[in-house]
C-alpha cells in the first residue's frame, strides 16, 4: 500500500488508540461498554424494532446468526500473540467485537426467557 497522507493519519490515530487502551483498566472498560451495548442491541433494539412486524422476524434472525457466526469465525481462527502483554489493532478489534457478540446473544436469550410464559 502506498504511504499517502491519509494512510499515515490512519496509522498514527490507530497507534494512539492502541497506546490508550494498553492500560488494563481502560481496556476492561472498553470491553464492558461493548458488552453492555451488545446487550442493549439484543435486548431492546433488535427485538423491539424488528419484532413489531411479524414478517421481519425470520430475516432478522438469519442476519443476526450470520453476523454472529462471521464474528466467531474471524475471532477464533486467528492465532493469539505469544506474549500476553502485546496488543495489536486486530486483537483489540477482535476482543471488542467478541464482547459485542456475547452481549447480543445474552440479550436475545434473556428476551426469549421473558417471552416464554
Amino acid at each position: 500500500m502506498q504511504n499517502t497522507r491519509l494512510n499515515g493519519l490512519f496509522d498514527s490515530l490507530s497507534d494512539r488508540a492502541i497506546a490508550i487502551f494498553r492500560n488494563p483498566w481502560r481496556r476492561v472498560s472498553l470491553l464492558a461498554i461493548s458488552l453492555l451495548f451488545g446487550f442493549f442491541l439484543g435486548g431492546s433494539a433488535i427485538t423491539s424494532t424488528l419484532g413489531q412486524l411479524a414478517y421481519w422476524d425470520v430475516p432478522a434472525a438469519i442476519v443476526t446468526v450470520l453476523i454472529t457466526e462471521a464474528i466467531s469465525f474471524w475471532v477464533y481462527r486467528r492465532s493469539r500473540p505469544v506474549l500476553p502483554g502485546t496488543l495489536t489493532r486486530g486483537k483489540l478489534l477482535a476482543d471488542v467485537l467478541n464482547a459485542l457478540k456475547i452481549g447480543v446473544n445474552y440479550g436475545l436469550c434473556l428476551e426469549a426467557f421473558k417471552l416464554n410464559t
